[in-house]
């Protein structure tokens, strides 16, 4: 790709909340420029975006779809990942392949915490955006109101730089700030009309020209002498002006239409071309950085062809029949098809298979790649989502994006028994297309768990999995791993003998239990002396306890943080063996276990929880009434974090209450901290459940 060429690029994102019609305006962008002959419906599934089935059934996009348009001899590759605030592990990946964002926000659905949420990851990565206020066309749609929110819930005030003319169902156009016309358009035809602007907005569209020449002539020197001393900016001072205002992130300029009736899509399009940066532009402000796998020393690249290869997979896709496509945005370099790659984040070479540009479902083979393009590669044996592929002899290992923990977990169970391999090797699929779902198999409770961001999230997931590998699964509550341990020091006699016909079995031990700090688990210590027990028999006596410990006396479930000791015992000669210590120190553990003041313990965990500062009373007083203990309370942007300790128990539904507390704008994430006893209260409840289950598994 010639230097021009990679000028004439664009890597943009699309990114909004669900319901703002983000892929009507990417199906919009495409039948402007050409690339489809109809304007494709939401409703009647033929939007080039969403073709999956389990798009087509819900009405809303599932998975990152790759577009391609051309304009005013500019290529365009749209990215355009899931609004749902349950998949924004596909919005932090898709926003590492692009140089550039276009915030779509619906007049009449307005802001939502998903978008609040991608806005701060946005800021963070520092990448220009430009606004684009669609659903104008409904009644009641306000760009003052839309300004509003976005000064409210994003901390910015957009600068407009198109005007609807008309309102509601009588929205014929838009005015072009900086060309100054009327531009009308229709659903029928990608041709639009320029028209000169009407009488009666001329005093509006001359005021909001105004504002725009003060707020691009306050971003540069040059321009605000020049703006001082004629009163005015050409319209090439004005574009220029603004690509430097919105590449510095100094102006978010606002965009109007209505996307399903093709209004305000040439205005758009011209600003993608003429504000947002080339991938070179953008590596000019943010340098492609990354560490070198060996030596750990930082490494740089350019943006150009003649610079060793780099790029990030940014987006898996499986399917049983076509096999694995990777998403790879090209970084630096050069890339040929059928090439072999290095993998620097596994250390490993891939022989990479065909390349593509992708349109939806459409692949088109390319014989080649250059820097800033982004493509899909065919047949990567063992790359996923976030590595890097790189130029072995010039190995660069770029940092992955950090994305969201899970934070609903579910035990599945198969329907059948011909699932069981099924689900494995299908469910392990799935989190290679998505790494934000987790799928373990937990060994204290003998069950699958799956855990994801939401339940939508794995519903979505479950979906997937009878689609694509045909196999189904029940859900239900995930087992709590207790723990059971002691609280008081006690010696206990373990004596197994058995006489038969020929050599009997004799094993004797005394042992003694004494409690341990918490999260000490297990220690065994040999204090026997003059050889009351031989010593090849005490590994057996050690390995009786453990086997031992795995059933408590209080529910059945293991015991921790406790210390063994064997002190004393005696043997015969003749009858002693290892499986007789082995079977006498579990009597002896079994028994010193019932007089040692057992308890019940329950895992902790430490849970960070973000929510809007109005809700933050209620999320307080929900969180304490989980039996939570408060740690600390930080001020954050337009938001607090709450740090609290609280049961594993009281989070299994957490994610439904927190939505509905703070109307779907809080979040959380949560590890493992410790484990701590139960309230006696809550124990004899938890025991008589366990005791309930274990009755019924028997019959």
């Amino acid at each position: 790709m010639s230097e021009l060429a990679r000028e004439s690029l664009r890597n943009v994102a699309l990114i909004s909340s669900a319901g703002a019609g983000k892929t009507s305006l990417a199906e919009a962008m495409l039948f402007a420029s050409g690339v489809v002959p109809h304007l494709g419906s939401i409703t009647q599934g033929t939007t080039v975006s969403d073709f999956e089935p389990e798009e087509l059934h819900r009405r809303s996009s599932v998975n990152t779809s790759l577009l391609r348009c051309s304009w005013n001899h500019t290529t365009i590759n749209l990215v355009d990942p899931p609004g749902a605030g349950t998949l924004l592990g596909e919005t932090v990946m898709a926003l590492r392949a692009v140089d550039a964002v276009v915030l779509v926000v619906g007049a009449s659905s307005g802001i939502r915490s998903e978008l609040v949420r991608v806005w701060s990851r946005i800021t963070a990565l520092g990448l220009p955006c430009i606004l684009f206020l669609n659903e104008l066309d409904k009644e009641g749609a306000s760009l003052d109101g839309a300004c509003s929110m976005c000064q409210r819930d994003l901390g910015f005030t957009p600068l407009p730089i198109s005007l609807p003319h008309g309102s509601g169902a009588q929205l014929e156009g838009v005015l072009d700030l900086i060309q100054q016309v009327l531009i009308t358009s229709r659903a029928e035809t990608p041709l639009h009309q320029q028209l000169p602007i009407p009488e009666d907005a001329r005093a509006l569209a001359a005021d909001a020209r105004k504002r725009i020449q003060e707020c691009v002539a306050e971003c540069d020197d040059r321009l605000l002498e020049q703006y001082l001393a004629m009163g005015e900016l050409t319209q090439e001072d004005l574009i220029e002006g603004l690509r430097v205002a919105v590449q510095t992130r100094a102006v978010v300029p606002l965009y109007s239409g209505s996307a399903i009736k093709n209004i305000g899509i040439v205005p758009l399009l011209n600003a993608i071309v003429d504000v947002l940066p080339s991938p070179m532009g953008r590596a000019l402000t943010a340098p492609l950085e990354g560490l070198h796998p060996d030596t750990g020393e930082t490494a740089h690249r350019r943006a150009v062809c003649e610079d060793p290869f780099s790029g990030m997979v940014f987006k898996t896709l499986i399917d049983p029949f076509v096999g694995r496509l990777s998403f790879l945005r090209i970084f630096s370099g050069a890339l040929q098809a059928d090439a072999t790659v290095f993998n620097s984040s596994r250390g490993s070479k891939e022989k990479s298979g065909h390349l593509y540009a992708v349109l939806g479902k459409k692949h088109t083979a390319l014989a080649s790649a250059g820097a800033g393009e982004i493509v899909a590669i065919g047949k990567l044996k063992d790359t996923q989502t976030g590595d890097t592929l790189c130029d072995e002899q010039a190995p660069i290992c770029y940092p992955k994006p950090v994305l969201p923990r899970p934070v609903l977990s579910f035990a599945i169970e198969p329907k059948s028994h011909a699932d069981i391999e099924k689900i494995s090797l299908g469910l392990h699929k799935l989190i290679e297309e998505d790494p934000t779902l987790e799928f373990s198999r937990h060994a204290d409770t003998k069950e699958m768990v799956l855990s994801g961001m939401g339940q939508w999230h794995i519903d979505l997931a479950l979906e997937k999995l009878r689609r694509k590998y045909g196999a189904e699964v029940v859900l239900h509550m995930p087992k709590i791993p207790y723990r059971e341990t002691i609280r008081a020091t006690v010696q206990a006699q373990g004596k197994y003998k058995k006489q038969t016909g020929g050599h009997g079995q004799y094993g004797d031990c005394w042992l003694e239990l004494a409690p341990l700090p918490r999260g000490e688990g297990f220690k065994f210590e040999n204090k026997v002396v003059g050889g009351a027990i031989p010593r090849n028999f005490i590994p057996a006596v050690e390995k009786g306890v453990i086997e031992a410990m795995h059933h408590g006396t209080v529910a059945g479930f293991p015991v921790v943080d406790c210390r063994v000791a064997v002190y004393d015992g005696s043997y015969h000669t003749v009858d002693s063996s290892e499986m007789a210590f082995k079977i006498a120190a579990s009597m002896g553990f079994k028994k010193a276990l019932e007089t040692a003041h057992p308890v019940l313990l329950e895992p902790i965990m430490t849970v960070e929880v973000e929510a809007p500062a109005d809700h933050i009373g209620s999320v307080i007083g929900d969180l304490n009434a989980r039996r939570g203990r408060i740690l600390h309370v930080e001020a954050k942007d337009h938001t607090e974090q709450i740090t609290a300790l609280l049961p594993m128990v009281e989070l299994l539904t957490y994610a439904t209450t927190l939505n509905s507390l703070t109307a779907g704008r809080g979040s959380y994430a949560m590890e493992f901290a410790r484990y701590d006893e139960v309230p006696r209260e809550l124990a004899g409840r938890i025991i008589e459940a366990h005791k309930v289950e274990i009755h019924a598994a028997a019959h």
